[in-house]
């Protein structure tokens, strides 16, 4: 199995827990107050972080302008202030690789099929496509004006789940759009060049995982998405490239027959999304219309996951991007958008996994006043700005409308004019059927080759880490564990709140004591965990601790509670604590499905993770530990399960003060786990891991968070018959490991144990491991 799921119905065990609460709940430990907050305090944790979070995103407003410094002295000027900007923003969308030269449109024709796709008295449509990247072509429509000189070029955009020939005018029947609304069409007839492309659309025919053998519900631009995300791409980012690639053609174009044309971009819906993108990254387009996308984006964790940008809201609203087109016009309609409930349901025969995600009517109250704020921005460049349509249902136009078509070719060619609507176009031929699967099968294999180029990246990126010493490591990878905590895990700059350790009794065993513990970390954020102290402390003596984290949808009971005995864990913080360790059982916020998903897309836009709360959370453990009279500060050992070993990978690299780390039924080749497209050990077609890092292929595998764990000692537990990977990727990926501590001169410190099981905590060569780095001899074994 791919990972960990808790066998225990989780009423069942709160049950349980509550009986064995109510027969020995007492005192407090010494030097705390007594934890009188009852219920499920797992639920009430992501609720705090829930609040916490909405709280960050409606104060990110509030930062952005520290990372913005407008000159408006000249436009020249205001252009090279923002450049900055353009850039952060081409990187987090995963606009990042260098096109291939499109000087030209490519003819697609065939012996059956002839490029001429159809046109009407003023326009001829032909089947085009133009390069983009290795590999990679962007496919759709040239409708040529028949006039000699066309008054502009235009990229026309449509949503994602419409085809080019639907607003080119090129389809009956019931899929055809009513006349005013096919754009592209109506912006051919009035003068100008259009190119119409196509984009990757939301069904999931083709979201095939593992060479084909793993349907899975996701949308084509969920698929395509999780594979980039972490690779530092996206499918916004591809996209804008083919976008980028149009507006080098037209450049290239003008420059060649020595024509230059104003270039135009206008996109709807999803088409808008891309289209907004596109302008604010490249000064060459002069105007923008974007339809059916522009408004507030403090609410994009609940859109579709394709849309999910990391670190978005930190710098950047709607507002913001629209700073970066000025003082160039941009157009904004506010105009009907698709309504999409979520992703596909699950058929027979295809697989869940799809992350919650809907579509819904864009407020034009909302809308207006984020187009407002562009006024508002201080010191902003402010070009022509107009807004279509305005609050109340009845403003909401019509993608496409006739007012913003003005608006539009005005700013194109101040003589233009929107042509009166003649006969319909003449279809000539149907959409080649296997277009959109070329698109699609380009995207996903541009960023497979990615993943196969993805450990050269890292080993250049991790070029500066020095192996000649212990000392010269840790000086020169305090800048790797920086990064990782700010740019890959997420940081929140708040101020942690006093622990304010509050405990209760609840386990009075012959060997040993437990209490339910929980500190407070930020406003509505605590941690909460299960403590376990040996009845055999000496007056004085201070103990090795054990934290033992469970994994997804677990719980500490299910680690700590002498009454459970889930078979994943067996109890190893019981064994543990009866070998002479205080034991930690901390509950981590992986938990409740869709809601802790949700937490992790909240956490995304401000260019946070999950993580980025439970380092917080093991921080104040530690500390809180440290402080315990009976605890050693300097042996805090960190233990983890399957998610658990996910945190056992990421915490202890950026909390120094756990003094080891042991991942258990997880440490793996990381990067390919999660993108592989061709693995059916991959995470990418199924909905059991939803927690990815932007750019993490680029920059950190689990053999390089142990090299932030480095120089301390870690170790890795696998068993042969674990579905997380096969045995040789784990023991790949470890190789590299064992190579960097034997490079270090301390390869005793590092070790990994196999073991003839199946995903489960062992608790054979772990415990020696611990027993041996720790300094202890069991009490009992």
């Amino acid at each position: 199995m791919p990972t960990l799921r808790s066998s225990i119905v989780p009423s069942l065990l709160l049950t349980v827990c509550a009986v064995a609460r109510a027969a020995t709940a007492g005192e407090p430990l010494a030097g705390t107050q007594p934890l009188t907050v009852e219920g499920d305090l797992a639920s009430a944790m992501v609720e705090g972080i829930d609040r916490f979070l909405l709280r960050q995103i409606e104060q990110a407003p509030e930062h952005r302008a520290a990372f913005w410094d407008r000159d408006t002295s000249s436009p020249e000027k205001y252009n090279a202030s923002v450049q900055p900007n353009r850039e952060r923003l081409a990187k987090i969308i995963g606009a990042v690789d260098r096109r291939l030269p499109c000087d030209e449109l490519e003819i697609i024709a065939t012996t059956s099929q002839p490029a001429l796709v159809g046109g009407s008295l003023k326009f001829e449509a032909l089947a085009v496509r133009w390069p983009v990247l290795p590999g990679v072509y962007g496919e759709g429509l040239l409708l040529h004006p028949t006039r000699e000189t066309p008054i502009a070029d235009v990229i026309a955009i449509p949503d994602a789940d419409q085809t080019p020939e639907m607003i080119a005018g090129l389809v009956t029947g019931d899929k055809a759009l009513p006349a005013e609304q096919q754009f592209a069409r109506r912006l051919a007839e009035s003068g100008c060049r259009v190119v119409v492309p196509v984009l990757i659309d939301r069904d999931n025919k083709y979201s095939v995982g593992a060479a084909g053998t793993r349907p899975t519900n996701q949308p084509h631009r969920e698929f395509i998405y999780r594979q980039a995300y972490e690779l530092g791409r996206h499918i916004i980012g591809y996209e804008v490239q083919k976008m980028l690639a149009l507006v080098d053609f037209f450049a290239a174009d003008a420059k060649r027959n020595e024509q230059k044309r104003p270039i135009g971009i206008m996109g709807y819906a999803e088409g808008g999304l891309i289209a907004f993108n596109t302008a604010a990254l490249d000064t060459r387009v002069d105007v923008a219309c974007v339809s059916g996308y522009f408004g507030p984006r403090d609410r994009v964790w609940e859109e579709p996951i394709y849309r999910n940008v990391f670190s978005l809201l930190r710098e950047f609203g709607d507002a913001e991007i629209a700073s970066l087109i000025a003082p160039r016009a941009l157009v904004i309609e506010a105009s009907r958008v698709p309504e999409i409930a979520g992703p596909p349901k699950p058929a027979q025969g295809v697989g869940g996994g799809a992350a919650p995600g809907k579509l819904t009517q864009i407020d034009p109250l909302a809308s207006t006043r984020e187009a407002l704020r562009v006024a508002k921005l201080p010191a902003a460049m402010h070009g022509p700005l107009t807004f279509m349509g305005g609050p109340g249902a009845d403003n909401v136009l019509p993608a496409g409308s006739e007012s913003t078509l003005e608006a539009f070719l005005h700013y194109l060619n101040k003589d233009a004019e929107v042509a009166e609507l003649g006969p319909a176009p003449v279809v000539r031929r149907q959409p080649d059927p296997q277009r959109l699967k070329r698109q699609f099968d380009e995207l996903v294999d541009f960023t497979q080759d990615l993943l196969a180029q993805s450990e050269e990246t890292r080993r250049q990126f991790w070029s500066k880490a020095s192996r000649r010493s212990i000392e010269e490591w840790q000086e020169s990878t305090a800048w790797y564990r920086k990064y990782f905590y700010d740019q890959v895990i997420g940081r929140f700059v708040v101020p942690k709140e006093p622990a304010n350790p509050r405990t209760r009794k609840i386990f009075d065993q012959p060997e040993f004591t437990g209490y339910e513990v929980m500190l407070d970390v930020f406003p509505d954020v605590f941690a909460y965990g299960i403590l376990l102290v040996p009845k055999d402390l000496k007056p004085g003596e201070r103990r090795p601790v054990v934290v033992c984290q469970h994994g997804l949808e677990g719980r500490p009971q299910a680690v700590a509670d002498p009454s459970v005995n889930d078979h994943h864990y067996n109890q190893y913080a019981i064994q543990l604590v009866k070998r002479g360790y205080v034991t930690y059982a901390p509950q981590n916020p992986y938990i409740f499905q869709d809601r802790f998903r949700v937490l992790q897309r909240m956490a995304n836009p401000l260019g946070r993770t999950l993580f980025s709360i439970i380092v917080p959370q093991h921080e104040q453990t530690v500390d809180w530990l440290a402080s315990l009279d009976f605890v050693d500060p300097k042996r805090i050992a960190f233990y983890g399960l399957s998610y658990g070993g996910k945190t056992a990978m990421r915490v202890p690299s950026i909390v120094e003060k756990y003094c080891l780390s042991i991942c258990s039924a997880d440490f793996n080749e990381w990067i390919w786990k999660n993108t592989s497209a061709r693995s059916p050990y991959s995470y990418l077609h199924t909905g059991e891991y939803e927690m990815f890092e932007f750019d993490l292929g680029n920059t950190f595998n689990y053999s390089d968070m142990a090299g932030l764990i480095a120089p301390r000692p870690f170790m890795v537990e696998r068993g042969h018959r674990d579905g997380v990977a096969p045995d040789d990727t784990v023991a790949y990926e470890y190789a590299k490991v064992r190579l960097l501590y034997a490079d270090l001169k301390i390869p005793e410190r590092t070790t990994i144990e196999f073991f003839d099981g199946p995903h489960t905590i062992h608790g054979v060569g772990t415990f020696e491991f611990l027993d041996e780095q720790l300094g202890w001899t069991p009490t009992s074994k």
